[in-house]
């Protein structure tokens, strides 16, 4: 009787300790109902709404002001080392704050364990985004490349057929080599000048797409809560977070060169996205539950693939272009100061981490 006895009192003993664990991990899937203040939460998000489009808007078009402030031109030293900080804020933004947030949706409690609980598809996500991002880089940049030169052909071919006889001309153009080799000289030249402009060019678009995906994530879910204790260090967070990434692609879109109007159109498309999500989140926020299955699926996946995307760009396209530039392995101060760069940049987009 008294092995009965005690048998029931370990039971009940352990009952008591988990129906609370299994009381609250039933509460976490289920949509909040506390009462919250309504209007101070909606002043959180208009003020929310306000920082971060201006803080993208001026993040992303300071290295821009190259064309009138000459210390930012991309052919200085210290364009390097803003790029290698924007870098390490890209970088530790895919690493920090996207893969973790993907990790804590795609295994909680809240979905099935088949498939969910039984295969890390975090990681795997991430790393066929990686390799997407990867083969997209490679043929984009490979198909404007043909298409560049196809139609660059024929005019070097009708330079090199009519300049025979217009010597100074050639001289003009590449007087070091002299007339006798003509536009041949030329295009090597040309050739790479135009490379390095299609790569920038596809970098700058993929690192915006990358960007993109998970700004619309964040300004979905900040729009969509209801908790001014949460909305408010997200506020100053994420102004500072889009001002770093906002640097980073800034820096590449300098480097393209593209015409006015598709500049503005990317620096518009980046600054708005998350303001956009805000307000989208807002407008869902009264059906809206981040702990449903659905929403989870969703925002982990999308953030899987935008880390993917981030950490291949950050690492591969920006850095390793850097740091491997001739300029840079024959300059000391260009390599310390990169380097330093590097380690502030991502420093400061992790400590964010503690408030976002």
């Amino acid at each position: 009787m008294r092995k009965l006895t005690s048998s029931h009192t370990l039971l009940l003993l352990l009952l008591l300790l988990f129906v609370p664990i299994l009381v609250s991990a039933e509460c976490t899937c289920s949509k909040e109902t506390q009462h919250h203040d309504k209007v101070k939460v909606l002043k959180f998000k208009l003020v929310a709404i306000s920082s971060i489009l201006i803080a993208s808007v001026l993040g992303v078009s300071l290295p821009m002001l190259g064309k009138k402030i000459p210390t930012l031109r991309p052919e200085n030293d210290i364009f390097f080392m803003i790029k290698a900080f924007a870098a390490g804020v890209i970088l530790a933004t895919g690493f920090i704050h996207i893969l973790p947030e993907a990790f804590d949706s795609l295994t909680s409690p809240c979905l099935s364990q088949t498939p969910w609980g039984n295969f890390p598809f975090t990681g795997f996500i991430a790393m066929l985004s990686a390799i997407g991002t990867m083969m997209i880089d490679t043929f984009a940049t490979s198909y404007y490349r043909r298409s560049h030169f196809t139609k660059a052909l024929p005019v070097k071919e009708d330079e090199e057929m009519h300049g025979v006889h217009e010597g100074h001309v050639h001289v003009h153009t590449h007087a070091t080599h002299g007339h006798a080799h003509g536009s041949s000289a030329i295009l090597p030249e040309d050739s790479a000048s135009s490379f390095e402009l299609i790569r920038h060019r596809v970098i700058s678009q993929v690192l915006e797409l990358g960007i993109v995906v998970h700004s619309v994530i964040i300004g979905i879910s900040l729009g969509a809560s209801q908790s001014p204790r949460t909305i408010k260090p997200l506020v100053a967070a994420l102004t500072f977070h889009q001002f770093f990434e906002g640097m980073g692609l800034g820096g590449c879109i300098s480097q393209a060169k593209f015409k006015s109007r598709a500049i503005a159109t990317m620096v518009l498309f980046f600054s708005l996205t998350t303001p956009i999500g805000i307000g989208v989140g807002m407008g869902i926020s009264n059906i809206y539950n981040e702990s449903s299955p659905t929403a989870l699926i969703v925002e982990g996946v999308f953030n899987s693939a935008s880390a993917g995307i981030l950490i291949y760009m950050s690492l591969v396209d920006l850095l390793a272009a850097d740091f491997m530039n001739p300029r840079m392995q024959g300059n000391l101060r260009i390599q310390l100061g990169a380097n330093i760069s590097l380690l502030l940049g991502s420093g400061c987009m992790s400590l964010l981490a503690k408030w976002a």
